[in-house]
């Protein structure tokens, strides 16, 4: 299974990313593909009687497809472009279709059935027994007991679908990218860290080469849509007409003109329900849920509920004092929502009198991640070392480590891109896998993680100075990678992350989050570039205390999004009269404090729910942090630093890190903490 002209086929290893490129794309799934059908054919034909017949073939086939379309779709989030864009999406409804008609596959369902009831189910281990539950869930879920019209019906929904999401995806790029903000008056960025400043500088030189060089101290400065430019532009401009004119171009994206999603929304919503009665339930929600850990609407609807009632009222009360603080600053009008961010930030830095350009000059990226390495080792056991062979690579900005244990054996490896790059890479930050850990072609697969970022990349001679809130990002995707790295689980269908159920899945993430404020952690991240000093404790104290300014608005924040998503793909036939933004503008009336505005069109650009997988599952952030702070709690009452640290550490390698999804995560969590996951953490680190 090799090619010597393309870099998409046969390499067991890492991918050749310095040589893929767009033409590469349709004859690499073209030949794959041909390979997948031809083992999945010779399968379905065989006379199938234990697991050493079934379960092997079948992975190696998956791991051949995943190691030619994974490095594919890796490239359109990071290194999008109209070549590479036009290939995918010629190419994805064939690997859509495979899929399907692997998913479906009558034999290997009756296959995975013999295995279940047949006399080698007791000789079976716990992860065995696991893969087979979840391929004969995920089979059901997939169509494969629907016959003639309803199957057909079912496989071309799937197709629209997978179309659907990536024209939304392609639209909220394309969007983003199409509007920019220039803003020419020194006094309109008097209070504007010295970091964002140089970086809206450059941004200008860049975009407009015939001009005069732009400088950080008089501009002329371009501001971008994304997410890493808007947000500061909105903390700390003092022009209100310039932050409304960015705000309401942020929250209308890809809600009018050729890139307006609602149309795709729409259609999205009545595909998945009309998929789900298919397969027999009542809403797509009922669907998702079937696979997840909460399995039950209502008992998402409780959680979102419970929180509600903990923080709404609280939400209303910080915004209250805020107003009153405005006005005190001189505000002689209503606060808008253009307005919040500016005078949080006002009053954040007057309350703990610290600002992000006061704390960036300690967050240097090398020194966060030797920081963030010695707390693994600390924790874990394990040493992340820079990669002794050249890689290649998509960008020169990536990054390659290996990770290695306590006598230096190789156990995985990721890539790390750490800044962002709004011309060709999507915003937010994510974990995805490169290589899952296992066997193929008789050879040991180290698992590697893509970790991606969206950070403040370097300016001149200034290395990359990270804000606290990139810190905590970069801690939050290290998580997932440490459950994709540290498995210790060899069958693909359940090492890692792979069939875990996704409510479950943000634990580890969230959980690496809280060492971010330990002062021991921070003094480790910390190294000032012209001091070299760590960050003093009077700044830590006020870090700490700020962990949980305005924190009952972002609570209700996340769950009006879980409550939106939940109500869309719940009950969408009653609602579909209902104008979309109606909705949400009804739901944050309920749960809000701060009330969208009437022009408001962010569903257009809620990827998470119509583009990603988080459909009927954006609950899962909430669900997951109730299990991350219960179990960050057991590090609390045994010890954050000295001789437990490694003793609890361990344990949570042992058990959330190393069984991935070959446990059930409440069966996981109980072997950590010793019981089931209660509530109350969560809302003490919240202070509610």
């Amino acid at each position: 299974m090799t090619s010597t002209s393309n870099p998409l086929i046969g390499h067991l290893g890492l991918p050749l990313f310095d040589e893929i490129k767009p033409e590469h794309v349709p004859s690499a799934v073209d030949e794959v593909l041909g390979q997948c059908e031809a083992t999945l054919s010779k399968l379905e034909n065989s006379s199938i009687k234990n697991w050493q017949d079934l379960v092997p073939p079948l992975e190696a086939m998956r791991r051949s497809l995943h190691s030619m379309w994974s490095p594919v779709q890796h490239l359109i989030g990071v290194k999008n472009s109209p070549a590479l864009r036009e290939v995918y999406e010629a190419s994805l409804p064939k690997v859509v279709s495979f899929s399907l008609r692997l998913s479906q596959s009558k034999a290997l369902f009756h296959a995975f059935k013999v295995l279940k009831d047949g006399p080698e189910w007791q000789l079976l281990n716990n992860a065995q027994k696991r893969v087979i539950d979840q391929q004969l869930l995920n089979a059901r879920l997939s169509g494969i007991e629907l016959e003639g019209p309803s199957q057909e019906r079912f496989n071309a929904i799937s197709q629209r679908l997978s179309q659907l999401q990536t024209t939304y995806s392609n639209n909220v790029l394309d969007a983003t990218k199409a509007h920019s903000l220039v803003v020419t008056h020194p006094k309109d960025m008097a209070d504007v860290p010295d970091t964002f400043r140089a970086l809206w500088a450059s941004q200008y030189t860049s975009q407009n080469p015939d001009h005069k060089p732009a400088t950080a101290d008089q501009g002329p400065w371009l501001i971008t849509l994304n997410f890493a430019s808007y947000m500061p532009f909105l903390k700390y401009c003092t022009n209100r007409t310039l932050r409304e004119e960015l705000y309401r171009a942020y929250v209308t994206r890809a809600s009018s003109g050729a890139l307006d999603n609602t149309p795709h929304i729409h259609e999205i919503l009545k595909l998945r329900q009309e998929m789900a009665k298919l397969l027999g339930y009542k809403s797509y929600a009922e669907v998702s849920l079937a696979a997840k850990m909460a399995g039950q609407v209502d008992s998402v609807k409780q959680l979102l509920q419970d929180l509600s009632k903990a923080s709404t009222a609280k939400a209303r009360s910080e915004l209250s004092d805020l107003k009153e603080f405005a006005q005190h600053l001189g505000l002689n009008s209503d606060l808008q929502n253009w307005d919040i961010y500016y005078y949080l930030e006002k009053m954040r830095q007057q309350k703990f009198d610290f600002s992000d350009d006061e704390l960036r000059p300690y967050f240097p990226l090398n020194r966060v991640l030797e920081g963030l390495f010695s707390l693994l080792h600390k924790l874990f056991g394990i040493k992340v070392v820079p990669s002794s062979q050249p890689v290649s690579k998509w960008h020169k900005d990536v990054l390659y480590y290996e990770i290695v244990d306590e006598s230096n054996q190789p156990l995985a490896a990721f890539y790390l891109d750490p800044y962002a790059r709004p011309e060709e890479k999507r915003g937010g930050a994510w974990m995805d896998t490169c290589l899952d850990r296992g066997e193929w072609e008789g050879k040991k697969i180290k698992p590697v993680a893509y970790l991606v970022c969206n950070g403040t990349p370097p300016v001149g001679d200034t290395p990359s100075l990270l804000s606290f809130e990139e810190v905590e990002t970069l801690f939050h995707e290290f998580g997932h990678g440490l459950q994709h790295m540290l498995t210790k689980i060899d069958y693909l269908e359940v090492a890692g992350i792979n069939g875990i159920e996704w409510d479950a899945v943000e634990l580890p993430s969230q959980f690496m989050e809280n060492w971010c404020y330990q002062k021991w952690v921070i003094q480790s991240l910390t190294k000032h570039i012209k001091t070299g000093e760590s960050l003093p404790d009077e700044l830590f104290q006020k870090i700490y205390q700020a962990k949980t300014f305005n924190a009952a608005n972002q609570m209700v924040r996340q769950l009006h999004f879980a409550t939106v998503d939940m109500e869309l793909h719940h009950t969408y036939e009653e609602l579909s009269a209902e104008p979309l933004e109606q909705l949400n503008r009804r739901i944050a009336a309920q749960i809000c404090a701060i009330q969208p505005i009437p022009e408001d069109r962010s569903l257009c650009t809620f990827e998470h729910i119509f583009a990603g997988s988080y459909a009927a599952g954006y609950y899962s952030y909430k669900w997951a942090e109730v299990l991350s702070a219960d179990a960050f709690s057991r590090f609390e009452e045994e010890g954050l630093d000295g001789p437990q640290l490694a003793r609890v550490g361990r344990d949570f390698r042992e058990t959330v890190l190393a069984l991935g999804g070959s446990q059930h995560p409440m069966e996981v969590f109980r072997k950590f903490r010793g019981r089931e996951p209660k509530v109350e953490a969560l809302l003490r680190h919240n202070d509610l």
